[in-house]
């Protein structure tokens, strides 16, 4: 069993990874700005925020992997790439890095082009996508040392849309996964699922890879 750290863990998508993980036996440690009323059982809560690396960094000694779930939007635009780069560099090498992405850094088609480089990609969610796209960037780049994952849900995830827990999805690798009506879709509770999935079989040692129905 890991020790998982979650970042964000009562977002949308960092709730559903806690609950996951917890529910597969790993220890769970959700870590936000404030403490959701509503908590999971047998998960650990902590205080603190992703721009205080120092102190995030000493009480998060001792995990094997690290989860960063939190979107570049409203106050943390423009913040959460850099304080990503930060907490990493602070990181033991042994610790696992993972981040939820969106769907805009993923391909159309193999090779290219990206999704957020279509006609129809809504112009005001191209600042947060944009730095979603440059974490990726930093980690490709190897400067960290970490073994690490990322990962593009389905263009339809979000707390607007949130489906039911099936316990299957795709993986479409760097391309965006679309039914057969091209539609592309997963719930927050798959997306959990697809998580602990990879934290524990390690599929994709520093890759990114798409995930959807």
């Amino acid at each position: 069993m890991a020790r998982i750290a979650v970042i964000g863990g009562t977002g949308y998508a960092g709730r559903h990874i806690v609950a996951e993980g917890v529910s597969r036996g790993h220890t769970v440690v959700s870590v936000a700005r404030s403490v959701a009323a509503e908590r999971v059982e047998h998960a650990t809560y902590i205080e603190g925020s992703l721009l205080d690396a120092p102190t995030l960094a000493a009480e998060l000694d001792g995990v094997d992997v690290l989860v960063f779930a939190v979107p570049a939007r409203g106050d943390m635009l423009g913040k959460v790439r850099p304080a990503v780069a930060e907490l990493v560099a602070t990181l033991s090498p042994t610790v696992r890095v993972g981040v939820i992405g969106g769907a805009g850094g993923s391909l159309v088609a193999p090779g290219g082009p990206r999704v957020i480089d279509g006609e129809g990609f809504t112009e005001e969610y191209k600042p947060e996508a944009f730095e979603a796209i440059g974490i990726l960037d930093d980690l490709e780049s190897g400067a960290s040392g970490h073994d690490w994952f990322y990962i593009h849900p389905a263009g339809g995830f979000g707390a607007w849309n949130p489906g039911e827990r099936t316990g299957s999805y795709r993986d479409g690798g760097d391309v965006i996964v679309t039914d057969a009506e091209g539609e592309s879709f997963i719930s927050g509770a798959d997306l959990g699922v697809a998580v602990i999935d990879e934290i524990e079989n390690g599929k994709h040692s520093r890759e990114r890879f798409t995930v959807g129905y």
